[in-house]
């Protein structure tokens, strides 16, 4: 799927724009999606894709109150231009909903976030609607909950218990699975067999790799200073 590049049809300054709406009252994005680098992998995972976190949605009319401002959006065939120039989501506008939607809990959106926010992501037409809860389902109502939606109507995606703490259901949206991993995020990408990778697993893979490097240099070193060894002994030898 690609992104749409079409020209906006309105100067940017006339566009119907979101007001600027204040950051959230919590911490749990900074933990689960971006400390982590979680919505960075998803987003070099899928280049052609719309991947932001905290853009408000809504079906029409960004002044509305007919609002919601998801953790996680994903959007494919749909204008990043359009949606910087107003400032959010506006599904009239893309001409179709967002493909993915994931929310994460907290103490003081999780029961909204399986009640409320679930009912209007549906009527929007949102394709899927997540629930990530690291609790482990004390904010939500399960540690991992999914819905995709069938003529209309969301319909609960199977979650997979692979053991204790491990969960997964597969996302037809992205291609990949959703896992609750201890308490984690995570995103699982079945045709490479692995997880799409954290912030910590770049940096370990660096720091292996940069010492790696080192092992080889100092090998290498101590090869060469054994071959100059070598060949001083048999100049020796030869008498030169």
């Amino acid at each position: 799927m690609t992104s749409k590049t079409t020209t906006l049809t309105q100067e940017e300054g006339k566009l119907e724009r979101f007001p600027d709406y204040p950051p959230r009252d919590d911490m749990q994005n900074w933990f689960y999606l971006h400390e982590s680098a979680v919505g960075s992998a998803l987003a070099i995972h899928l280049p052609n894709a719309i991947v932001v976190s905290e853009v408000p949605v809504t079906p029409s009319q960004p002044r509305g109150n007919d609002v919601r401002i998801p953790d996680l959006l994903v959007a494919f065939d749909s204008d990043l231009a359009l949606l910087r120039g107003q400032n959010g989501y506006v599904i009239e506008s893309q001409g179709k909903a967002p493909d993915f939607v994931l929310e994460v809990a907290s103490r003081s959106t999780g029961e909204v976030d399986y009640t409320d926010k679930r009912r209007d992501y549906e009527r929007f037409g949102v394709t899927e609607y997540w629930r990530f809860d690291p609790s482990g389902g004390e904010y939500h109502d399960a540690a991992l909950a999914g819905d995709r939606l069938v003529d209309g109507v969301y319909q609960p995606i199977e979650i997979e218990v692979l053991g204790e703490g491990h969960l997964r259901g597969y996302s037809e949206a992205l291609g990949l699975y959703v896992c609750w991993e201890e308490g984690m995020l995570r995103f699982f990408d079945p045709l490479t067999e692995s997880y799409l990778r954290s912030h910590e697993e770049d940096a370990g893979r660096a720091a292996t790799a940069e010492a790696r490097a080192e092992e080889e240099e100092a090998a290498r070193l101590a090869a060469e200073a054994r071959m100059a060894e070598l060949e001083e002994e048999l100049r020796r030898l030869r008498g030169e």
